[in-house]
């Protein structure tokens, strides 16, 4: 049975590419691992070098028996123990072989593997949000682990393995012949029985194989999704349902386990039967050449080693077969992670960020719909203009538009249509790490690293100081409740901040933000998590910071944009009002809605 791409789980990350991906699932594509091993050469050399001493000197051994069987009757003693001396000598040589070709293709091994975690780890983290909403997080995760480690398993064991018995199977065949002509022709009767199994069944584990990495890939996304959200789950105990979607999932994958296991099974059978049946076979005719005297009994020996090295070589590589086609799927779905084109992307010869960083911001004629969402449109013709040090405060009902205009000002998304301008140039025009460093941004929902509260803080500058951190901390009045915690600043605060309230979170990040020290700051309701008494101390630390700076706040609270020098009010994608906070409740219209709805509220509940 051949892989079906509708009963496996995102067999590909580019659409229409079934029948290019179906040519490519051959054991070619280890071929993609080069690079990764050219930097090695030397290595690679050396294990190759060990690699043939082994297969020689295993080549060897059974002309040593012959020697010691036939010096029975014909030799003297002193050449049997010449014989059973020098046995020991290649003996003694095979394993140190053996030790040596162990130790330079494991090191290899984890050499490569560590340089692809590094390389696809590098591609993804700067792979923009469009890409993530293509494909689980929990899936990249199982590509850089799951798919490694059997690459790791691959190149540091298989791969020697089977060229070891190849060269076997070419040196064993060789000296066969040498032997007898007449046995070595009896065996090679037997070798396309051999072959048709391993090429025919192959196939079909090969598309086993890839349809079992995607259901490992799939139970790896649903965990992690189901863990990182393992709060809302308890709370909507929705814990036998995930715990059912996870079965499900894992189950599927083990089904898909039992067919590749079956099948790798059947080829061993089928493989080992035949070759073994020949063996007899071929000693049987063996046994009558030697009371024939045709031939003698340590050359029937001999022969009859190099029968069985040459067997257990086809079966070896029979079942590295199996792993080698299972690599093969690996690399493919790593390499599809390194050679995924990304829809925002660097120009080829970027511009410099004009006069450092100034912060004279245009939007120009902007038009956007989220990937996923191309019916749908985020931004529908906004244009306006951010003046160097001005605070401009977006404000509107959910899914207006606002946070989109931070999602395409940090160029995580580039519009359908239009242009942003950062102090005279196109976004796209300079790299986004440029551009980036000159802006600093709290989130609506603060990430919070596993690590200790003043790495988070340190993350906005790496290089700061201690007491800057703490500068920051005090500013974004995080300070107090910092040096509460049981180690201070250096406490550990749990995966994504497990340990912090959300009010604290969220001062963290704006720490994080004050301490950055960007000429633009970016607010994405950076107060919503706050309690009125903090939130009039963060307020007042933003409005310090952002003296001199290009702000731009997006807030459902309007009390937070009071200040602002000039609001713009979003509605469906579009700009439907601009001005003060006072002059917009004048006009009436929605944001006099909001702010006789939000203020009357607050007086309400005072």
């Amino acid at each position: 049975m051949t892989s079906d791409n509708s009963t496996s789980p995102k067999a590909g990350l580019a659409a229409g590419a079934s029948e290019d991906r179906a040519k490519s699932r051959r054991i070619g594509s280890l071929r993609a691992l080069l690079p990764f091993m050219a930097p090695y050469s030397a290595m690679i050399a050396a294990a190759i070098a060990a690699l043939v001493l082994t297969a020689i000197v295993s080549l060897t051994l059974p002309l040593a028996v012959r020697r010691v069987v036939d010096g029975f009757n014909s030799e003297t003693a002193a050449l049997l123990d010449q014989y059973f001396l020098a046995a020991l000598g290649i003996a003694s040589l095979l394993a140190l072989g053996t030790g040596l070709r162990y130790y330079l293709v494991t090191r290899l091994g984890e050499r490569v593997v560590a340089d692809i975690r590094k390389a696809v780890f590098d591609r993804m983290i700067a792979m923009s949000p469009a890409f993530y909403e293509k494909i689980m997080t929990g899936e990249v995760l199982s590509r850089i682990t799951t798919d490694t480690t059997l690459l790791l398993s691959v190149i540091s064991s298989s791969v020697s393995v089977a060229l070891r018995n190849l060269l076997i199977l070419i040196g064993g065949l060789g000296l066969m012949m040498v032997t007898s002509p007449k046995l070595t022709g009896a065996v090679l009767l037997i070798v396309p029985l051999i072959i048709v199994p391993i090429v025919v069944l192959g196939r079909r584990l090969r598309n086993l194989s890839r349809e079992n990495q995607d259901w490992i890939a799939e139970s790896s996304g649903n965990a992690s999704e189901a863990l990182l959200s393992v709060q809302t789950v308890q709370a909507f105990t929705h814990e036998i349902a995930s715990a059912l979607t996870f079965s499900r999932v894992t189950e599927k994958s083990f089904d898909s386990a039992k067919k590749r296991i079956a099948t790798r099974a059947v080829m061993t059978v089928i493989v080992i039967a035949l070759v073994f049946a020949g063996i007899v076979g071929v000693l049987w005719t063996g046994a009558r050449d030697v009371r024939a005297e045709a031939m003698s009994v340590g050359e029937l020996i001999q022969f009859l080693i190099y029968a069985i090295m040459v067997a257990g070589s086809v079966g070896a590589l029979s079942e590295i077969w199996g792993e080698l086609q299972r690599a093969s799927g690996a690399t493919e779905r790593l390499v599809e992670l390194l050679r995924t084109t990304d829809s925002v992307a660097d120009p080829a010869q970027p511009i410099a960020l004009p006069q450092g960083g100034r912060g004279a911001i245009v939007f120009d004629a902007l038009r956007f719909s989220y990937p996923t969402r191309p019916e749908t449109s985020a931004l529908d013709g906004v244009s306006f203009t951010i003046k160097p040090g001005e605070t401009v405060a977006l404000v509107g009902p959910s899914g207006a538009g606002k946070s989109t205009i931070f999602q395409l000002l940090l160029r995580f998304y580039d519009p359908v249509e239009g242009r942003i301008t950062l102090d005279g140039a196109d976004l796209r025009a300079m790299t986004r790490a440029d551009f980036r460093a000159a802006m600093a941004m709290v989130p609506q929902d603060p990430v919070i690293f596993a690590a200790s509260a003043r790495e988070n803080i340190r993350f906005g500058r790496p290089d700061a100081t201690d007491a800057e951190v703490e500068e920051a901390a005090k500013a974004a009045a995080a300070h107090d409740f910092l040096t509460a915690l049981p180690k201070g600043y250096d406490t550990y605060v749990g995966e994504r901040g497990l340990m912090l309230s959300g009010g604290q979170k969220q001062r963290i990040a704006i720490a994080r933000a004050i301490l950055r020290d960007a000429p633009i700051l970016l607010l994405d309701e950076a107060t919503s998590a706050l309690d009125a008494e903090s939130e009039r101390a963060v307020q007042d630390a933003v409005t310090r910071l952002s003296a001199g700076r290009t702000t731009l706040i997006v807030a459902h609270r309007l009390a937070t944009v009071k200040q602002a020098d000039r609001i713009l009010v979003f509605e469906g994608g579009k700009i439907v009002a601009e001005g003060s906070h006072d002059s917009l409740v004048a006009q009436g219209g929605l944001y006099a809605r909001l702010a006789r709805l939000q203020f009357t509220e607050g007086l309400a509940a005072e």
